[in-house]
């Protein structure tokens, strides 16, 4: 079976999504089309503005055939654990396996090569890293400096401007460490660019599309989304800062410091800031600086409402887990049987199939459980962890 996989946010779906998985089901022709989403918080550290449940069935009416969650502990996690989670789930079902993502050059040889480059990780290399990182420069940039000053051959610098770019680089590293026989399939991405935060007719970024809500605006876009989506695009999203506030209040520096990215003693800042801040958004403010940018304050703080450690992010991707499926198309519920002959890890339908889970598997299902039920709290809705929607 030639399965095609899209790992994805779709917070929202929308015009550009869709666009991609027609060019899976046109361009690449395989048996089956599989997402790979995050579930109710996302990589940026905020809630998602629908519950994963709404998510995965906007992508089964788009051609998707089956949804997959990506545990919230990849989902909240910066760009190299949410592309191996993804890649990571993905090689756990065999067949003729093709991952087609987005980025801003489509070049599949040169992904691969700067991918390479970036894995071999000397002694040099991580001597000159830490030297950059002093300067107060983001990660990134510190890996970019030290491999420039290192003059590493078959190395594309541009890549390593743009964030789809960078998350590429990022599969591609992931499926040459996991050993994956995945085939990367980048396409060039149209439109409105991963940070572009101003609304378009046609295709327009997710954040742009979360601004214009934010702001009041809603209604507007309705030109940015598929009917089917925008039908289901409430005028306010869910807030979550209040919770996660507090629980920065209560949590122990110790603890702090245990959370992936929270380093060099950020965690001191973290419990002296607070002090002073009267809410989620000052405090964040506080924080950020050219190192320290937003989003991954954002991520810290979120993980640490989540109680995320790195020590458990880091056992997950060494463990088998599992496939929770949140939609299926209800024409291809063959799938189902096909897809659990064929898969290293238990596909999750039902809470007897989650209940059979056990060691690190069952308590990374837990941490999508408490993010579930926190949504739905936030959120005032009721949707059920264990369910599986039929689309």
């Amino acid at each position: 079976m030639k399965i095609c996989f899209a790992v994805c946010e779709y917070n929202p779906f929308h015009n550009g999504h869709l666009k991609h998985l027609n060019y899976i089901r046109e361009k690449i022709k395989p048996d089956c089309i599989a997402v790979i989403m995050s579930g109710n918080f996302t990589q940026r550290g905020e809630i998602a503005i629908l519950d994963k449940y709404t998510r995965a069935m906007h992508a089964i009416k788009a051609g998707a055939d089956i949804v997959f969650e990506l545990p919230t502990v990849f989902a909240t996690a910066p760009a190299e654990i949410f592309a191996k989670g993804g890649v990571k789930l993905a090689s756990a079902l065999s067949g003729e396996n093709v991952l087609c993502f987005g980025t801003e050059s489509a070049e599949k040889e040169k992904l691969i090569s700067t991918a390479s480059a970036l894995l071999n990780e000397s002694r040099e290399f991580k001597k000159l890293y830490k030297e950059e990182l002093k300067t107060g420069v983001t990660t990134i940039k510190a890996k970019v400096n030290a491999l420039t000053k290192m003059q590493i051959e078959n190395l594309d610098f541009d890549l390593l401007k743009t964030p789809n770019n960078i998350l590429g680089i990022e599969y591609a590293k992931a499926v040459i460490e996991y050993k994956s026989n995945i085939d990367l399939h980048p396409i060039l991405r149209e439109g409105a660019g991963y940070n572009d935060d101003t609304l378009y007719k046609g295709i327009s970024s997710a954040s742009a599309i979360r601004k214009a809500i934010l702001e009041g605006k809603y209604k507007k876009t309705k030109t940015a989304l598929p009917k089917f989506v925008f039908d289901d695009i409430k005028p306010k999203i869910p807030n979550a800062d209040e919770l996660i506030f507090y629980s920065v209040i209560k949590e122990d520096k110790e603890n702090l410091a245990n959370i992936l990215d929270c380093t060099e003693g950020l965690e001191n800042r973290i419990k002296g800031l607070i002090k002073n801040s009267s809410s989620l958004e000052e405090l964040k403010d506080k924080l950020k600086t050219k190192r320290y940018t937003y989003t991954r304050i954002s991520r810290i703080l979120l993980s640490c409402f989540l109680q995320i450690e790195e020590k458990f992010i880091r056992k997950c991707l060494l463990s088998d887990l599992y496939l929770k499926v949140l939609a299926v198309n209800k024409d291809k519920l063959n799938l189902l049987s096909t897809l659990s002959q064929s898969s290293k890890y238990p596909i999750i339908t039902r809470k007897k199939d989650a209940d059979k889970l056990e060691g690190i598997a069952k308590e990374c299902f837990i941490k999508d459980v408490f993010a579930n039920d926190v949504y739905n709290f936030v959120a005032k809705i009721k949707t059920n962890e264990y369910e599986m929607k039929i689309i």
